[in-house]
């Protein structure tokens, strides 16, 4: 065992006004670790073609950091390895297009490959051809038959949201091009760890991944990690480099060399590492529930921002209801007028805050933080404060 969250509903279903007179299921939130592979991971309590249905309600795009994010990594394709108007891009879990609209841009022929029908279709309007289907090997052999085969196979924040990642990892090696480049970034266990990150920890992320692991996986399908990247997205995430081991026309670099060791030195090959993240964790939601109790007894107004999957994690596994804090602001319109699933908070829109203009709004994605203050730079006017919780209680 590694970490107990309790119970909790899947942290991106929410509820409508008459899902609220219903029932509403829960699931344990355990989280393991192999003590052979020391791969992190979780039981697949609830099935992914469940958590990620027709009605998911994450979109890429409404991030403005993530979109510059992803502009950036296009130009950095296409300079680096010459991606060009002859090349096949394909992104595997391409949301609503949010990184493939700017490849299309250039003139590169894209195909995503996304589950889920509420962001597929938002990326087909964007003109992006869209296989709204599951990623693994059956998917991938089928692509293949129909002349689809991949010069840069990209995956952002997929490669922990599949219950079977060697099925997957198989896909992968099927569709890449022979001299094919694959890039997949994920939120790196090491950085979860050091900085007590376990809201990114729910039913939607079944594995939690370092290099050293993702290392062995990605080579025992016959891809060959050649380059890491460590990232600032998401708290600290890495982007890997992949080619089929068969490919001479790129050499592995330092970088996984250096990578490898420092986790090593972390201490992420012994399992004596992943033992007490618990108590650090129980920490974290007692200085929560403290913050919130004081706020009540002073009589002070507590909002929050961002409807995020994290924030759900925190939420639930502190047992934090609509009493405690007013209400949450979400810019995504699909989120609006429903309510968080377990602690039943209503999400609103931007105007509520300047209508009730509350004395603390807590901010539950962390790692965007800076825009977020930044967007809602007039709370200032009556003073009042940003608060985050992880990896401990800071006021802005």
């Amino acid at each position: 065992m590694f970490l107990d969250l309790g119970f909790a509903p899947p942290s991106n279903s929410f509820l409508s006004a008459e899902d609220m007179k219903q029932g509403e299921f829960h699931y344990p939130l355990k989280v393991y670790v192999c003590d052979e592979c020391m791969l992190v991971q979780l039981d697949e309590f609830k099935k992914a073609t469940d958590i990620f249905s027709d009605e998911y309600v994450y979109f890429s795009s409404m991030s403005r950091s993530w979109l510059a994010h992803s502009k950036k990594y296009t130009n950095k394709m296409m300079s680096e390895f010459g991606i060009n108007q002859n090349s096949q891009v394909i992104e595997v879990a391409s949301n609503d297009g949010y990184l493939l609209q700017y490849f299309k841009e250039k003139g590169v022929s894209v195909l995503g490959v996304e589950p889920t029908e509420s962001t597929a279709k938002v990326s087909r309007e964007k003109g992006i051809e869209t296989v709204m289907e599951f990623f693994g090997e059956k998917l991938a052999t089928d692509l293949v038959e129909q002349g689809k085969k991949a010069d840069l196979l990209l995956g952002n924040n997929v490669l922990a949201h599949v219950p079977d990642i060697n099925d997957f990892v198989k896909g992968i090696k099927i569709i890449l091009k022979e001299e094919g480049v694959l890039t997949m970034e994920f939120p790196h266990l090491l950085q979860l760890i050091k900085h007590n990150q376990f809201d990114t920890i729910y039913h939607e992320h079944f594995s939690y991944l370092s290099f050293t692991t993702v290392n062995q996986i990605f080579k025992k399908q016959g891809i060959e990690l050649f380059h890491v990247e460590e990232i600032s997205t998401h708290g600290g995430s890495i982007r890997i480099f992949g080619k089929h081991i068969e490919d001479s026309s790129r050499e592995r670099r330092e970088s996984v060399n250096l990578l490898l060791q420092k986790e090593n030195e972390a201490g992420i090959n012994s399992i004596d590492y992943y033992k007490n993240f618990q108590k650090r964790v129980e920490k974290v939601k007692f200085e929560f529930l403290q913050f919130l109790l004081n706020a009540k007894a002073e009589g002070k107004k507590v909002a929050a921002y961002g409807a995020a999957a994290k924030g759900n994690t925190l939420l639930n596994y502190s047992g934090v209801k609509a009493d405690m804090i007013d209400f949450v602001v979400d810019a995504a319109p699909v989120k609006q007028h429903k309510f968080l699933p377990g602690s039943h908070i209503p999400v609103v829109a931007e105007h509520k805050i300047k209508e009730s203009k509350p004395d603390y709004i807590i901010i539950f994605p962390w790692n965007i933080k800076e825009e977020i203050m930044s967007q809602l730079e007039y709370v200032r006017e009556w003073e009042a404060k940003f608060v985050i919780f992880i990896p401990e209680t800071s006021f802005f």
